[in-house]
């Protein structure tokens, strides 16, 4: 009978032993994945900063014959006037951030308030219909500790107002000259037709939107409620009823005075208050045009207005040229490095 032997186990290494290459076999080394670096935030921020002034630099070009009329323009005006344009175009600064302190009851630091909205009229002139001064304000009043929730609602009660100051002003001037504007001869007969059914159908949209989608009613209502608690909280306030109210009738006030001192500045035959009727007309038509700062649809409308007051088309186009040059070109490229001076010291 054979008998079977049992073999030994083999001996283990010892704990913490470190393991020897056996004779004759060569270690080859595995290449190691770097890490994935992310960019610094303070990297970021740096290139946040030349943002405006790329886009700035972009819509220069874009437009640099019209630069080149407006700034030919201003060599043969007369000084005094454009020196109070001038003065009248940083007074609206002034203006909108009483507005937008009437608009929160928290105190917001002045000089900083007043620096974002130089830096949000850059900011409103590289981006569509007013999304770069909302969201540079929204983001200002977010980091002055205003919750998200209220600094939006904020924000309505800014807009609201300032389109109730404009529509205001209008009517009182359209009130008062009710014959400084002749558009019979520059608006068509059939124009009013397709106008109010355009605005129809988006009312429909709206209302048909509102309506269907209930995430979209639940978020309306709940933002609704949000921004009538505010506006109680800043009427309740007299200080910033006042300013919020005095800020936004103030502001349209300036940019239509600008526009008077220009065409004073060039020898444009209309009124200073009939000037004043069409720039406020001209702003109120093209509120819902979805252009950088207006660019382009802002100065045809003006031009067609200052036409509708009796003032020649040369001349018109001149004067707001002109205007257009002191009040966006001029201010656009320090109004960009402010801006991104605030992004770089997080202001915004």
């Amino acid at each position: 009978m054979t008998v079977r032997k049992t073999l030994a186990p083999l001996p283990q290494p010892a704990v913490g032993a470190v393991g020897k290459a056996s004779p004759g076999v060569t270690a080859v080394e595995l290449p190691q994945g770097r890490p994935l670096q992310r960019l610094p935030v303070r990297r970021i921020r740096q290139i946040l900063c030349l943002v405006p002034l790329l886009l700035v630099t972009v819509v220069a070009v874009q437009h640099r014959s019209v630069l080149a009329e407006g700034f030919g323009h201003l060599r043969h005006a007369e000084w005094p006037w454009l020196v109070a344009a001038i003065g009248t175009t940083c007074l609206t600064w002034v203006a909108a951030s009483f507005t937008r302190q009437g608009a929160v009851v928290e105190r917001l630091p002045r000089r900083r308030l007043l620096a974002t909205q130089f830096a949000a009229g850059a900011a409103n002139h590289l981006l569509p219909t007013g999304l770069g001064a909302s969201a540079v304000n929204l983001r200002f009043m977010t980091v002055c500790g205003v919750p998200l929730a209220r600094s939006s609602a904020a924000l309505a009660l800014y807009l609201m107002a300032e389109s109730v100051g404009r529509l205001a002003l209008l009517t009182a001037l359209l009130v008062a000259f009710p014959d400084a504007l002749r558009l019979g001869a520059l608006l068509p007969d059939t124009a009013a037709g397709p106008l109010l059914l355009g605005l129809g159908a988006v009312l429909a949209v709206a209302v048909g939107v509102l309506v269907g989608v209930r995430r979209v009613r639940t978020a309306v209502g709940s933002f609704l409620r949000t921004a009538l608690c505010e506006a109680r909280s800043v009427h309740a306030r007299p200080s910033r009823a006042l300013a919020l109210w005095g800020g936004s009738l103030t502001f349209p006030a300036l940019q239509a005075a600008g526009l008077a001192a220009v065409g004073q500045a060039l020898g444009l035959s209309v009124p200073p208050m009939h000037i004043a009727l069409a720039y406020l007309a001209a702003t109120c038509a093209v509120a819902l045009v979805p252009t950088p700062g207006g660019v382009g649809s802002v100065e045809a409308a003006l031009v067609v207005a200052l036409v509708a007051a009796g003032g020649p088309a040369a001349v018109a186009t001149a004067v707001v040229l002109a205007y257009r040059i002191i009040t966006v070109w001029v201010p656009l490229v320090p109004g960009a490095l402010t801006l991104g001076a605030l992004v770089r010291l997080k202001v915004i």
